[in-house]
């Protein structure tokens, strides 16, 4: 049986792409011309060339497929063209769930995000039944990603075997890109953060979110979401967890929400004038109004879900982050964990 996997160049992919080849699956993956493979580079996968854009390439990608990771996604917060994250997200979404469906895939096993959950409020910890709606969705990838989901929903009332997990915030090795959160740990590794505001993340290691996928393939239920979280950190007691492991002081400063919007519009107004990637993404700030904590304890229940401690996984990125370049002191920082370790 082949196991068809996107995304498999990316962080959490290429996880899934490793727990599959470690489980002995026969293992086939999209990949465009512009692909970086090395995340994928030692595994022995089949590839594939083709595009979620384009349902012909599909089509032919998925021949004698029975089961379909669907972990791909345009992530990011700041785009000039959203219509490319809806292309990708939404749009290629459904050609894949419709060649999927064509093409006779017993098992479909959607990725979605936390972000698609409803937002913390006092007194409430949403959860996968919490009921929301687009109008909460705040920016264009929760927007692409919310849509999406509900395209996976339709799909499966009509009868097709969909299974929707909704990870919360991967951290660990392997985030080559980076991605919008790892670049939080790597704005505080390079002492790029004077300050933080009051915000939080659910955040779950990455190699145990992996792992959540092929429990959600063995014991879920079509037609059902789990939210593949872990343990909810306000960015706070993040950064003091990345100053016990580095012996790196933590910003004390909390900017107000407002000074930070204020930051955010400046900041993206002058990365289009330079032609760079905005420091201070203008949707992470808004976002950030509302603490993303959830309860996980659906994935738990249903699907035997427990990841790991979350200090340790935060570590192991921080150790990959210094040994792949992305730390410009390096050095300093490396004897700092030790000192820290040894206290």
């Amino acid at each position: 049986m082949i196991t068809f996997l996107t995304g498999a160049t990316g962080f959490l992919g290429s996880h899934v792409a490793r727990q599959l080849v470690a489980r002995g699956d026969r293992v086939r993956v999209l990949v465009r011309p512009s692909s970086n493979l090395r995340a994928i580079d030692s595994l022995p996968v089949e590839r594939v060339l083709g595009d979620l854009r384009d349902p012909s390439s599909l089509l032919r990608a998925l021949d004698g497929v029975r089961r379909v990771f669907h972990v791909a996604a345009d992530y990011r917060l700041d785009v000039r063209h959203p219509r490319e994250l809806y292309e990708s997200n939404v749009t290629g979404t459904c050609n894949l769930l419709e060649a999927a469906r064509r093409s006779g895939v017993h098992q479909f096993i959607y990725t979605s995000t936390v972000a698609t959950i409803a937002v913390h409020r006092p007194n409430l910890l949403p959860n996968e039944e919490t009921p929301t709606s687009l109008q909460e969705m705040i920016g264009h990838y929760k927007r692409s990603k919310y849509l999406a989901e509900r395209e996976a929903f339709r799909f499966a009332a009509e009868g097709f075997p969909v299974i929707i997990v909704n990870p919360s915030t991967p951290v660990g090795p392997g985030d080559w890109k980076p991605t919008p959160s790892g670049r939080i740990l790597l704005d505080f590794l390079n002492r790029r953060m004077p300050g933080y505001v009051d915000t939080g993340l659910n955040w779950v290691p990455v190699e145990d979110c992996a792992a959540g996928h092929l429990l959600a393939a063995e014991r879920g239920r079509p037609g059902q979401r789990y939210i593949l979280g872990g343990t909810n950190l306000t960015l706070k007691e993040l950064l003091d967890t990345l100053s016990r492991i580095t012996g790196i002081p933590a910003p004390r400063f909390r900017f107000p929400h407002a000074l930070a919007l204020v930051a955010g519009y400046f900041d993206r107004g002058l990365s289009r004038l330079l032609g760079r990637t905005p420091q201070i993404p203008l949707e992470g700030v808004r976002m950030a109004r509302h603490k993303m904590f959830v309860d996980c304890s659906k994935a738990g229940r249903e699907l035997g879900f427990q990841p790991g401690p979350i200090e340790a996984a935060i570590e192991r990125a921080v150790r990959w982050y210094e040994e792949n370049g992305y730390v410009r002191n390096r050095r300093a920082s490396s004897r700092a964990a030790v000192r820290a370790r040894a206290a």
